[in-house]
Order: structure tokens, then C-alpha cells, then sequence
């Protein structure tokens, strides 16, 4: 009797400890994988059913990897793990051992040996020439991915705002146009998974960090991407997007911390005022709503003052750099995010790759504002973005508005718009790190604003390969692209590229097929893309710039070695070049080469055609 008594409470006990132990999972361990040899600290973000009361073991033991410390969140499912990876860590297969009283769960997780050179890696700089691409609208090299059965939105490429099945494999098809057409440089629109239910073809709400979209390939695919772009000597830049997340990102459901994303009693949009940063008039409730609210309804604002999403956030960007080889970042919305955290961000990166290079998108027509955001500047409230470059847009607005003045001009008209916005660049910290355009994926295509004049084409085209800076174009602009109805926005200007599918009657990526006026800007532009590869005078030269209130422009790019003129004439007369009126630059410099046309000229003579541009190179 006493020995039932005692074996019935053994099984009691038992029964009650195992209905006191949860059952634990292992859903996501983030990043994905690691190296030996970095500079930042791995810190591993474990999700799964009751993981925070588990016990963490690193396996096997005494080969260098360790775990220091974990940290709870606010969701008990989630466990933050601090690993140390000591300098003689062996390169391998590790195990990750999670214990709760008798249960036990093991999960397999790679350190793997860190590619040689990775940290001296080298970036876009003012030498490279960068080629947009929305990759939805570029070529469908896979139409069986147009669609796939774990994501949400299917391909209809008959409206505008569904997915059209451009992907991975189409870009990679089409790395010969691109390299051919003399761009030194890919920034692709994000390809993460964006899992919207609608116009999840953009990609600017991330669903997972991880992850490419499945209906634009997989994460080797992306690797084969970089690899075949490198082959090609194109550097390859990823536009990633801290600010905000998707709502449908699998931690929406579960945040680890109550603080993960900022939260509102009813929904509250940023007011988008992002000159908060840096006014010192300004309230603390109008810096708080810019830094906070929702971008959209659809996309959560993220919280970088939570260490531990700005640690997450940081590896995340250096995961992806050395995993697929990157050559550069692209920042979304980058005065959005919390400064101060953005900036650590940052810091980060370019720690792990003192060679980096991060442009940031600081939308603005304001220089100042501009100028604040870049990392180095003098700023007086003290603040260093740390962030290398930032997007022209004062630049941006003032081309634009010149091509929409094709007249004789005027006090603060035309060309005029240029000159005054470079007259301002004695506000910027470093000129070499500016990324100029003159169109992108969110503003209108330059061939509306052009209206289709291909001589308007051309002077927008001279001023990307001639100004200081690192210039960008979006795809198709080379052919004067336009959109399909300009009046719906966005998704009209994202026009399909003609020939990235296989049923299109046209193929624009064959230069045979190129016609018109189309082919008359494509081979303008190659011809000027190509030359400006190898000068140096154009990648770092001095500028001289003069005035005129004609719709008139010329300038002088210089060095010891070299001197470029580029005269552009926005008016309706002919003009002819008042050479002699140049001559703190131009006494002395003798017989010029066109460098459209390759022949020689004598400036004293020279005239130039409405609407057309002079660009004549010099050797001292």
C-alpha cells in the first residue's frame, strides 16, 4: 500500500510539473546566420511559444562561441541572446540549446568564416553613374513567381497599381543593357516581401527583414544577382526602409516590446515636417508626430529608441551586406526615423565597412535642411547624422523647373534656377556626396515634365554627366519614357520597360528596335554615360559657373589636368558663346574636342542651336 501511495504521487507530481512547463518553439532567430571577425556584436532575437523562460546553451562547447547574457522582452515570446564569438572562433554549424525544465529544443545555426576583404570593400562614389530600377516593372525573367500561394496580392498587369511580375531573374536578363548603356551602379526599389493585400508592388512595407519576395526570387537568387552584376563591374545599392514596417510583418501580431512601434490612441499620421530636427522654435509635440506617426495606415512606425529593434535594425542592414557582397545602401524616409538612433545606425555600418557608402533620402527643396542630414556638417545644435550622402533634391527641383522655361529667361527663371542652387554649395559638408537626379520612382518622369521634347531630353541628360556629384537615373529615362496617364500618379509613372515581357510586341532593350526621338536620346546619353566613366575631372574637378539672365548656363569643370565646358542654351534663339567672357578659365586653352561629336572647335566661333547643349573637353 505504501509503495502505490508513493508511485501514484510520483506520477501526480510529474504530471503537474509537465502541466507547468509550457510547451516552448522555436519560430524565427534572427539574423539568419553570422561570421566570424566582425565588428559588431551578435545579439540573436529568438521568437517562439514560450521561449523567454527557457535557459540558452551554445553547442558545442569550447570552440569560441558562448553565450553571454540573455535579456527578456515585454512578450514572453521572445528572448534576446547576447553571443560572443571570441577572435579565434572556429567557422561552423553551432547548436542553440533551449531548456525548461525537462523540455529541450535544439536549433541549428550557422557562424560561418567571414569573406576575405569584406571589411576594406569599396563603394559608389561621384565616378559611378546610378541606373533606378523598379524591379516589378523592369522584366519578367520568371513569369512561374508572378504569383505564389504564401503571399497575398496577385499579378494583374492590366491596372496599374497590381503587381506586374517583373523579378530578380528579369533584372538579371537585362545587366548587358545596363552595363552597355555606361551605368556603373544598380539602386533597386526594395525587394523584401511586401505582403499587402494591394500596390504591394513597390515594396516600401517590409513584411519581413529576411526575406526577398518570392515573387521576385529567393535569397540566392539575390546573391546570384550581386555576383552577376560585379562580373559586369555594376555595384549594386539596397533600399531598405527603417522607418517603418508592414502591418502584416509577422511581429506585428506579437511585438516583442510593448515600445516596438509607436502607438496612438487613434490613428495619427507623421505630419511630415521633418525640419522639427533641426528648428530650434519648433514644439515637442510637432518633433514627436513627425518622428512618430504613421507614414500609413499600412505601415507601422517604427520605434529606433528601443535598443534592442535599433541593434536588430543594425545587424539586419550588415547581414545583408555581407551575406549577398552589397556594395551600398539606399535610406528611405531617412528624416523620419529618430536622429539620434539613426545616426548610431550609421556609425554602425560604417565601422563594419570604413569604405561604405549610405545615401539618404532627405526630401527637400530647403539647402540648409539638406545640408544638416549630412554626416560631418556643422551643425549648431551639435548633431552628426553620420550619414555620408544625401539625395540633391533643391538640385532636383531647380532642373526640373528650368525645363518648364524654355523662354528668354528672367531674373531667378530658367537656367538661372541651377546656377542659384550651386551658388549655395559652400553649405555642404562634402559635394562629392550628393546623389543628383533629375527624376526617380516617386516624382513625376522627366520626360512629362519635358513634354516629350527630346532637346529638353538631352540639356537634363548634359547636367547628370556633367555637375558634381554622383548622378541617378530611373529606368527608361534614357528613352524618354513617359507615364501612361499622369494624372493617377505614382503607378502610371512606373511604367512596364517594353520587352521585359514575353508577350510585348516591342523590345526596347534592343538597341535595333530603338526609333525616333527615343533613339536619338538613347544615343546621346550612352555616348555621354560611357565618356564620363573614366574622367576624373568630372568624378572630383573644381566647378566654375557664370551668370547669365538669358536662360543661358555655362561652366567649367577643372582640374590640373583637364578642363571640360559645358554651355547650355534653354532659350528659343541661337546664341553664340561669349568665349572671350571666360577668360579667367579660358585664355590659353586653345583648340577644344565636341565630345558629342569628337571634332575639334574653335571656341571664338561657336554658336549654339535652341534648346541644345556645347560640351567641349581640353587637355592642359
Amino acid at each position: 500500500m505504501k509503495r502505490f501511495f508513493t508511485l501514484t504521487l510520483f506520477l501526480i507530481t510529474a504530471l503537474t510539473v509537465s502541466a507547468a512547463t509550457p510547451k516552448i518553439s522555436v519560430k524565427h532567430v534572427e539574423p539568419l546566420s553570422w561570421w566570424t571577425g566582425m565588428n559588431m556584436p551578435l545579439q540573436l532575437m529568438v521568437h517562439g511559444d514560450a521561449i523567454s523562460q527557457c535557459d540558452v546553451k551554445i553547442l558545442p562547447e569550447g570552440q569560441g562561441v558562448s553565450v553571454a547574457s540573455t535579456h527578456k522582452a515585454d512578450s514572453p515570446n521572445y528572448i534576446f541572446v547576447d553571443v560572443a564569438i571570441d577572435d579565434n572562433a572556429v567557422a561552423g554549424e553551432y547548436t542553440l540549446r533551449f531548456t525548461n525544465g525537462k523540455r529541450k529544443l535544439d536549433y541549428k545555426y550557422t557562424i560561418a568564416e567571414r569573406r576575405e576583404g569584406s571589411r576594406e570593400r569599396l563603394s559608389f562614389t561621384n565616378a559611378d553613374f546610378v541606373y533606378l530600377i523598379m524591379p516589378d516593372r523592369f522584366a519578367n525573367g520568371n513569369p512561374e513567381n508572378d504569383s505564389t500561394n504564401d503571399t497575398a496580392e496577385k499579378a494583374d498587369r492590366s491596372k496599374a497599381w497590381r503587381r506586374h511580375g517583373g523579378d530578380l531573374q528579369g533584372m538579371i536578363d537585362h545587366l548587358d543593357y545596363i552595363a552597355d548603356l555606361g551605368a556603373t551602379a544598380i539602386w533597386s526599389t526594395p525587394l523584401l516581401l511586401d505582403n499587402e493585400n494591394g500596390a504591394s508592388y513597390h515594396g516600401y512595407s517590409c513584411s519581413d527583414y529576411y526575406l526577398i519576395d518570392p515573387r521576385f526570387g529567393t535569397n540566392e537568387l539575390f546573391k546570384k544577382y550581386v555576383e552577376e552584376c560585379h562580373k559586369r563591374d555594376l555595384k549594386v545599392i539596397m533600399d531598405i526602409v527603417p522607418n517603418h514596417s508592414s502591418t502584416s510583418h509577422w511581429w506585428y501580431a506579437d511585438h516583442p516590446f510593448e515600445d516596438w512601434t509607436h502607438k496612438w490612441d487613434s490613428y495619427t499620421q507623421s505630419n511630415w515636417t521633418f525640419s522639427t530636427n533641426m528648428d530650434f522654435n519648433a514644439s515637442k509635440s510637432d518633433l514627436y508626430q513627425m518622428e512618430s506617426g504613421w507614414f500609413d495606415r499600412s505601415m507601422a512606425d517604427m520605434n529606433l529608441d528601443n535598443p534592442y529593434l535599433l541593434r536588430y535594425f543594425q545587424q539586419w542592414a550588415i547581414w545583408w551586406v555581407e551575406y549577398s557582397d552589397l556594395d551600398g545602401f539606399r535610406v528611405d524616409t531617412y528624416p523620419y526615423n529618430e536622429k539620434m538612433p539613426m545616426s548610431e545606425w550609421c556609425k554602425a555600418v560604417m565601422e563594419e565597412y570604413p569604405n561604405f557608402n549610405i545615401v539618404g533620402e532627405v526630401w527637400t527643396s530647403s539647402i540648409p535642411q539638406l545640408a544638416y542630414w549630412q554626416g560631418g556638417n556643422y551643425n549648431k545644435d551639435g548633431f552628426n547624422s553620420n550619414l555620408k550622402s544625401i539625395m540633391d533634391f533643391p538640385l532636383h527641383d531647380a532642373m526640373r523647373s528650368a525645363m518648364c522655361e524654355s523662354g528668354n529667361g528672367g531674373w531667378g527663371q530658367g537656367m538661372t534656377r541651377v546656377y542659384e542652387v550651386l551658388s549655395h554649395d559652400f553649405v555642404y559638408h562634402d559635394l562629392s556626396n550628393m546623389m543628383i537626379m533629375a527624376a526617380n520612382h516617386d516624382t513625376d518622369r522627366i520626360g512629362d515634365v519635358c513634354e516629350g521634347d527630346v532637346r529638353k531630353m538631352k540639356i537634363v541628360h548634359t547636367l547628370l554627366c556633367t555637375m558634381r556629384g554622383m548622378p541617378q537615373m530611373l529606368y527608361g529615362d534614357e528613352l524618354m519614357f513617359r507615364s501612361t496617364d499622369r494624372s493617377k500618379g505614382h503607378p502610371t509613372l512606373r511604367v512596364d520597360f517594353p520587352g521585359g515581357w514575353a508577350e510585348d510586341s516591342v523590345n526596347l532593350f534592343d538597341k535595333a528596335q530603338h526609333e525616333g526621338d527615343a533613339k536619338e536620346l538613347f544615343d546621346f546619353t550612352r555616348h555621354l554615360m560611357n565618356w564620363r566613366k573614366s574622367k576624373e575631372v568630372i568624378h572630383s574637378g573644381k566647378t566654375l559657373h557664370f551668370i547669365d539672365r538669358d536662360n543661358t548656363y555655362a561652366y567649367f569643370r577643372y582640374n590640373d589636368e583637364s578642363v571640360v565646358f559645358v554651355y547650355i542654351n534653354n532659350s528659343n534663339d541661337t546664341k553664340r558663346v561669349p568665349w572671350t567672357r571666360y577668360s579667367e578659365i579660358s585664355a590659353g586653352l586653345g583648340e577644344g574636342r565636341d565630345v558629342i561629336s569628337g571634332d575639334a572647335v574653335d571656341m571664338n566661333k561657336m554658336s549654339v542651336e535652341p534648346m541644345s547643349v556645347l560640351v567641349v573637353e581640353f587637355t592642359l
